[in-house]
């Protein structure tokens, strides 16, 4: 497990889906990170932010695009 703690988030790119609502009711990736992906909600920009190393954002991904 890698520690994720106390990761400066200053530089981050965030970037939403080009298939976001325009009603705001999505999330926000930052992937130019090395090594890692944040990701927060799009509404609340202060709020708290999800970051996965890139291993994990990959399987992640994975997961959710596997047929149910």
């Amino acid at each position: 497990m890698t520690d994720l703690t106390g990761i400066d988030l200053t530089g981050a790119a965030w970037r939403k889906s080009s298939r976001s609502s325009s009603q705001g009711n999505c999330m926000e990736v930052a992937s130019n990170l090395p090594g890692l992906v944040a990701v927060r909600d799009s509404k609340d920009q202060r709020g708290p932010v999800l970051v996965f190393t890139s291993s994990g954002w990959d399987a992640f991904l994975g997961f959710a695009k596997a047929p149910r």
